[in-house]
Parts: structure tokens; C-alpha cells; sequence
């Protein structure tokens, strides 16, 4: 990205840093040397999400980090709705408790029914295992139950353990990460302590305030200085989750006991017992709960308090129960023999049940938001066309958008990530994809991904309890009559019975969308054709050409694929519930004397859809195996945690920690020291996820370092992807926000680029923000500036387009008019002399390069 091998970090670590050429290290101290052009510095990020080789292991936190998404995509602001936030996040929060529950639970299904219980409670199955030999049932000391239960207890009790040691771990190396203010005061808990105040009015309130100032034309959330230091409410909600493993484990020992106790002669003492530790367990559950309803994220200002009780006793006293219940259950009952199911299998029905009613009332608040969304937008453009000067306002060109001063993160693919700052100018033009300014599924974006996180929590749950119940059975379909075992509980047999169907859903929607893409790669070789004559004309570039623009637009698809997944996710999650619970058997047993073919197909449904979950539990941990060990897999990874990983952890603590916590400061960091200490111009350049990073770290900036400071991206997903998804932070009035606080800022795009487009920002009477699109390919033939066949770069490869260095170029001599015209602040909030260039002991530019997703 430098375009030099010889490289020097000048600041970070291992983990992130900034890069300079050789040449350039010492560039402040030889400010003479550099009047011509910038000296370009790029800022390397990839170790962040795909560095250290144990963080492939991150795939089976998957579901865990998507729930954390749709925390985000909330739909955009209508004013004051503290109700229908507070009750999103509460709902989102919940259904993220219960994955945690989920998890657990299935480990304890694994290691305590069917290994502790079934197969060590049966010869046959016993003879089959040797490691399993001294807990047979046969004799020993291992032979009762209890004890064998306690024993087995320890898989889902360090596997807690060791989620929350992951959790601690990154949360001391991410969220720890300050902005660059002054320290709030102490104890504030974010509340009281002065923050500084931004052109647009100042930010308050606590939780969710920021998202809804951001639609009443205060600070956007993204600009709060608190929005990337969530360290006390990680904290809090670590606590919390690893209380509730803790908790389920119990759960999990005490119900076996009890149901012996309550029917064994002479044991209604230690059934009393067994009710007041149940009790206990159930009181430090509302405890948990409450602890997870208290409050949400506190934003306006960075929040130093720490929740004590919460963080530092809740997980011991949950621990200490967990394994008070497991001597309790150890201890006597020499007469207990284990036979069929483990009691306390019920709690998969449970959580399904109570996941399918948090999305649903997920989807009510949701769809209330986006209606008020939508009234509050219809009420704008009724006043402004009742506003005769509004009214005369000449129109934004389509997709056009403002100039304004700022800085930016850049990526470019095939060498190591990093963020780029240099100096640019913009060029008009006007742009225009399909769905702009509107957010997905109409504000039920939020939800759909909701329930896609319960379906892999499903999976991955239900597929691991499948694949050990298949090894343990030796080759029969769990719970198939015959069996070694009873297997896992019923409903997870039926929600393996529904994975074909939703994976046929899933094909018949790829296959309609391959349709659509064919269609419209038809029409797009006629705009193509039109514009050549018969001579020129090529039948299999013109086909190359469109085929590459049809297939970019299938990402403006992806949200139909994602409701269609979603709603048939959530219809046949209702079916298995209702079937198991009809039936109490599993569906080839259940379907048994019924028509043949029903009995075949409930046979076949059972058999291939745990075969499905399993291999995806397999296929998952092979990713994460070779992943891993090689560095090429890794970075496949890494690209799937640059977007899954850029919020921070706001609903569960297990998810993959947030990159963007390390990263938005270090940059905010740079850009405001490195303006404040040399005055000079700066253009943040930021490609593809580095073009968010970069927004982002803007909008951080004070406004004396945001005055030096341009923005130029390109192949960003700023508006396509996530002013879509995540329309409460980077919609269209936070965008145009963004604009309005800057001097300049230019988007670069091409048609042909599947993650990249562009950002829709009005800007009636300006300079738009969107360029033209760029021509992809650079030529449709062999031309004299060509004369070999130019490649479809798509997402790739921006600045190798002389577009890319006009932009640099204009974007600095436009910097350095705003300078001349407007008084200069020394550093972040402190008036000082203006100094404007090389002549005054300043390096004329500064460039930082960034990390490519695609």
C-alpha cells in the first residue's frame, strides 16, 4: 500500500500499528523535503481479527457475535423513545443470555445424559468404550449415578471457565482502549462527568440517548465519546453470563436428584433439600436477570464505573452453588440406577419456546420504531414542502452527496491490511444503487438476524449432542428403537428433522436469485452494446462486463435471502416444538404405520438432518483447525470478524471482542495529536471495512483537529451495507452529519464492485460526495492507452485508478483553502497561531493506509 518494501513502524505493537516508508520515518524533523507531495503513512489493523492464530477458534462463538449484531440494527431515530429502546435492547440482551443457557446446556446434555447417565449406565454401551470402563454401572464406586453425574459436571463447568477467561482477556486488551479526552470525573458512572461539546449541540442520557439524539439533530452516537470504551458494561454482562452457566449446571445436577429423592422411601428430607438449593438457584437466576436489565450502554461520556457486586460476587456465588449441587448430588443414593433420559431435557423446549417469543416481540418493537421512523420522515418533507425556500432548493442529483472535512481508514487487498491518510481532491458526480436511504426488511432487520443467531445456536447445539449420541450408538440414529441409547432429548431429533426443509428453502431462493442474475445480466449487455458500434462490439467481454455488474448487485439482495431464512427458521422451529411435544417421539418413530410415504420421508428427514448437523459442528471446528495453522485460512476469518466484530459487545460478553474499540482510538489518537503538534493537512483514505473504521474515527475527532483533516473513500460499504443494516448509526441523517461537519470528503465506486458503492449524502448546491462511477473495466478494448485487455477489478485495486490520485490531490488543495479561509485550533479544543505549510516548520500531509475485507 506504501508502495515501497522498505517499511518502519513509527508507533503501535504487534497487534496494530503505523507504518511509514524508510524514507519518510523522520518527515516532521525535515518539513523541507516534503513540499511537493505527502508523506504517505498507513495504519496495519489485520492481527486484530485475524492475527494470532487461536482467534480461528472464534467460529464457534458465531452465534454469539451475530446476536450482537442485530443489538445494532435497530431501526433509525424518530426522537424521544426511551420505552422502545430500553425494551429492544432488553429483548436482544435476553435472547443473548438465553444462547449462553443454550450452549451450556447443551454441553450438559453431552457430558452429563449421554455419557454419565445413558452409556455409563449401560454394559453394552460400556464395552464399546474403554475410557469409559471405571464409571460402567456394573461395579465400583463410579457406579452410582450421582457420582458419575458430578464427575461429568466439570466439561460444562470449565467450559464456562474458560468463556469467561476469553471474555476478560480481550476485554482487557479492547475495551480498555480511550478516546482521546480529557478523563471524566471519577464515579460518574458516565452520567456526571463533562464531555466536550461538538457544533451540532452536546450529547446526554446513558444507554441508547446517543441514537436518539442522532435523529433530532444532536451528536450522532458514533461521535459520543463514550461509544468506544464499553468496558464497564462488558464487564457487567461477563458476570452475568458465566453466573448463568454456572447456574444451568446446577440446574442440570439438581433435577436428577431431586425426581430420585422425591420417589425413593425415606428421602423426604433430602428432597427438602433438594427444593431449597433449587430455590436458591432459581433466586440468584432473577438476580442474573436483573443484573442484565439494569442498565444499558453509557455513551456520552467514557464510563469508569465498575459494578462490583455484579462483576466480582454474582459468578462466585453461582460457581459455589454449581458446585454445592454437585457434592450434594454425589453424596449418597447408593440404590439410584440411571435409565432412560436425564431429567431436565425440558429446558431445550423452553428455550426454544422463549427464543421464538423474544423475536417475535423483538419484531413488534421493532416494526412500532420503524412506523415512527417513517411518520417522523413524512412529517419533515411535508414541512419542507410547505416551506417556500426549502421548496426552492435545487434537487440532489441521484445519489450525490457534500464535501466535508474529516478523515478516513483505507484497504486495499493482497498485502497486509492498513489505513491510509493522504492528501485528495473530489470531482462531481452523482450515484445510485437500489434501496438507498431505506433500511432492510423495512426496520426488521434487527430481528430477522435475531432469529438466524437462535438457528445456529440451535445447530451448533443440536449437532454436537447428535454426532456424540451417534459415536456412543455406534452408527444408530439417536433415539431410533434398537438403540444403545434413548439419545438426546426428542425436539432436538425433530429440529434436525427440519434442516433439510430449510436448507430446500435455501436452494429454491439461490436458485431464484442465480435466475434473476441471468436476467439481469441479459439487460445489462444491452446498455453495454448500446454504447458501441457493431465493429467494436465483443460478445464474450460484453458478457464479462455485465456479468460482473449483475453479479454486484446480488448483495442488494441479501436481505430478501436473510427474511426467507429468518421467517422459515422461525415457521419450522414452531413445527418441531409442536411435533415433539405432540408425539414425545422422535419423527421416524412417531411416523411409524402411518402412509409409507410419510413414514419414508420423516425416516429420511431424521436421518439426513443429523447427519446435516453434525457435519456443520464438524465443518465449523475443520475451519477453525485449519484455520489455525494456516495464515491464508486465517485471514478468510478475519474478513468474516470485519464486519461480525466492528460493534462493540453491547448484548453478549462471549461474542468475539470488537476491534474497532483498539482500533477507532488509535486512529482518533494520531489524527488529533499529529494535527495539534504540526498543524499540517491530513487525508484519511479508507478502502472497503477501512472506510467505516475511518468514519468512525472522525466522527471522534474534536473539531479543531477535524478542521485538517479530509476524507477520501472508496469501495466502501458506508451506505450499501451498513447505512442499511445498521440505519440508527450510519443512516442517512448520520451520513449526512458526517458530511456536514467535514470541509471535504469524496467516495469513489464502481458499478462492478459487489461490497463498495455509494453514499447517497445530498448536498444541494455543492459539490457532491459520490464521484461518478469509475469505468470498469479502464477499457472495453485494446486502445493505445491500452493495449492489452484491461481486467474487472470489482473491489479491488482503487488506487491504481488515475481517479484515485486526482481525488488525493484536489481533496488537499481544498484543505488547504478552508485553512486560509477559517481560523486554525491548535490541537484538540486549543486556539493557537495558524500555520500553513512546509514554510512554517510543518510536513505538508500525512497519509495512513488501511486493510482490505474483500
Amino acid at each position: 500500500m506504501l508502495g515501497d518494501r522498505r517499511i518502519v513502524r513509527v508507533q503501535g505493537d504487534d497487534t496494530a500499528g503505523l507504518y511509514r516508508r524508510t524514507d519518510d520515518a523522520d518527515a516532521e524533523s525535515r518539513p523541507g523535503g516534503h513540499r511537493e507531495e505527502p508523506v504517505p503513512e498507513a495504519y496495519s489493523w489485520c492481527n486484530l481479527t485475524s492475527g494470532n492464530s487461536s482467534r480461528a477458534l472464534w467460529l464457534l462463538l458465531l452465534p454469539f457475535m451475530v446476536v450482537n449484531l442485530a443489538h445494532w440494527m435497530r431501526p433509525a431515530p424518530a426522537g424521544r423513545r426511551p420505552g422502545l429502546d430500553r425494551a429492544h435492547d432488553l429483548l436482544v440482551r435476553l435472547l443473548a443470555l438465553s444462547l449462553t443457557v443454550l450452549l451450556v446446556s447443551a454441553a450438559c446434555e453431552v457430558a452429563l445424559d449421554l455419557v454419565a447417565w445413558q452409556c455409563a449406565g449401560t454394559p453394552r454401551c460400556v464395552a464399546g468404550q474403554s475410557w469409559l470402563g471405571f464409571a460402567g454401572a456394573d461395579g465400583g464406586w463410579w457406579r452410582v449415578p450421582g457420582r458419575r453425574l458430578a464427575l461429568a459436571s466439570l466439561v460444562p463447568l470449565l467450559l464456562v471457565v474458560l468463556l469467561w477467561w476469553l471474555s476478560r482477556r480481550t476485554w482487557t486488551a479492547y475495551e480498555a482502549q480511550r478516546p482521546p479526552l480529557p478523563a471524566p470525573a471519577r464515579g460518574g458512572g458516565g452520567r456526571s462527568a463533562e464531555g466536550e461539546t461538538d457544533a451540532e449541540g452536546t450529547a446526554g442520557g446513558e444507554g441508547t440517548a446517543g441514537a436518539e439524539e442522532a435523529g433530532a439533530g444532536a451528536v450522532p452516537a458514533l461521535s459520543l465519546p463514550g461509544f468506544w470504551y464499553g468496558r464497564r458494561l462488558v464487564a457487567r454482562l461477563r458476570a452475568a453470563h458465566t453466573a448463568a452457566g454456572f447456574l444451568t449446571v446446577a440446574v442440570a445436577l439438581l433435577l436428577p436428584a431431586l425426581r430420585y429423592d422425591r420417589g425413593a422411601p425415606g428421602r423426604q428430607a433430602a428432597a427438602a433439600a433438594d427444593w431449597a438449593l433449587l430455590a436458591l438457584v432459581v433466586l440468584t437466576g432473577l438476580a442474573v436477570v436483573a443484573v442484565v436489565n439494569r442498565r444499558g450502554r453509557s455513551e456520552s461520556v467514557p464510563d469508569e464505573g465498575v459494578d462490583r457486586l455484579a462483576v466480582r460476587a454474582l459468578p462466585g456465588w453461582a460457581l459455589a452453588l454449581a458446585l454445592a449441587a454437585a457434592c450434594w448430588t454425589a453424596a449418597g443414593r447408593e440404590e439410584w440406577v440411571s435409565a432412560g433420559r436425564l431429567p431436565g431435557g425440558d429446558v431445550f423446549t423452553v428455550l426454544t419456546v422463549l427464543q421464538g417469543a423474544l423475536v417475535a416481540a423483538l419484531g413488534l418493537v421493532a416494526h412500532r420504531m420503524h412506523r415512527m421512523h417513517r411518520t417522523r420522515r413524512v412529517d419533515r418533507v411535508h414541512r419542507a414542502v410547505g416551506d417556500p425556500g426549502l421548496h426552492a432548493a435545487p434537487a440532489p442529483p441521484p445519489g450525490g452527496g457534500g464535501a466535508a472535512e474529516a478523515g478516513g481508514t483505507d484497504e486495499t487487498a493482497g498485502t497486509d491490511e492498513a489505513t491510509r491518510t493522504d492528501e485528495a481532491a473530489g470531482t462531481d458526480g452523482t450515484a445510485g444503487t437500489a434501496g438507498a436511504g431505506r433500511p432492510v426488511l423495512r426496520g426488521m432487520g434487527g430481528p430477522a438476524v435475531a432469529m438466524l443467531a437462535c438457528g445456529l445456536g440451535g445447530v451448533l447445539s443440536g449437532g454436537l449432542a447428535q454426532r456424540i449420541a451417534d459415536w456412543l450408538d455406534r452408527g444408530t440414529d439417536p433415539g431410533d428403537p434398537g438403540g444403545l441409547l434413548q439419545g438426546p432429548p426428542v425436539l432436538l431429533s425433530w429440529q434436525a428433522s427440519v434442516l433439510p426443509p430449510l436448507l430446500a428453502v435455501v436452494l429454491a431462493l439461490c436458485v431464484a436469485g442465480l435466475v434473476r442474475l441471468v436476467g439481469r445480466t441479459g439487460e445489462l449487455a444491452e446498455e453495454v452494446r448500446a454504447g458501441l458500434s457493431a465493429e467494436e462490439e465483443q460478445s464474450a467481454r460484453t458478457r464479462q462486463i455485465a456479468g460482473a455488474t449483475a453479479r454486484a448487485e446480488l448483495t442488494d439482495s441479501a436481505p430478501a435471502l436473510v427474511a426467507g431464512i429468518a421467517l422459515s427458521a422461525l415457521v419450522l422451529g414452531a413445527f418441531a416444538v409442536a411435533g415433539a411435544a405432540a408425539t414425545g417421539r422422535v419423527p421416524g418413530d412417531a411416523a411409524r404405520g402411518a402412509a409409507p410415504a410419510v413414514e419414508w420421508t420423516a425416516g429420511a428427514a431424521q436421518s439426513l438432518g443429523s447427519w446435516l448437523m453434525g457435519a456443520g459442528v464438524i465443518a465449523i471446528v475443520a475451519l477453525g483447525r485449519r484455520a489455525y495453522r494456516d495464515h491464508a485460512a486465517r485471514r478468510t476469518v478475519g474478513i468474516l470478524w470485519d464486519v461480525g466484530t466492528f460493534w462493540p459487545r453491547a448484548a453478549h460478553p462471549f461474542a468475539p471482542p470488537c476491534y474497532a474499540e483498539r482500533a477507532v482510538p488509535d486512529l482518533t489518537w494520531r489524527m488529533s495529536t499529529w494535527t495539534g503538534r504540526t498543524g499540517g493537512r491530513l487525508v484519511l483514505s479508507g478502502h472497503s471495512q477501512g472506510s467505516v473504521l475511518a468514519a468512525a474515527a472522525v466522527w471522534q475527532l474534536p473539531p479543531g483537529a477535524r478542521r485538517n483533516v479530509a476524507l477520501l473513500t472508496y469501495g466502501s460499504p458506508l451506505e450499501r451495507l451498513y447505512g442499511r443494516w445498521f440505519p440508527a448509526y450510519l443512516g442517512p441523517d448520520a451520513l449526512a452529519g458526517l458530511h456536514r461537519q467535514l470541509s471535504t470528503w469524496r467516495n469513489l465506486w464502481r458499478r462492478t464492485d459487489p461490497i463498495g458503492g455509494p453514499v447517497h449524502v445530498a448536498a444541494p448546491g455543492g459539490e457532491p460526495v459520490d464521484a461518478p462511477p469509475l469505468e470498469d473495466p479502464a477499457s472495453y478494448g485494446r486502445t493505445v492507452r491500452h493495449p492489452l485487455p484491461a481486467p474487472v477489478l470489482g473491489h479491488f485495486e482503487y488506487q491504481a485508478d488515475p481517479a484515485f490520485g486526482t481525488e488525493r490531490a484536489r481533496l488537499l488543495k481544498r484543505l488547504g483553502a478552508a485553512r486560509r479561509d477559517g481560523p486554525h485550533r491548535d490541537g484538540p479544543g486549543r486556539a493557537g497561531p495558524r500555520r500553513d505549510g512546509p514554510g512554517r516548520g510543518t510536513v505538508p500531509g500525512q497519509g495512513v493506509p488501511g486493510r482490505s475485507s474483500g
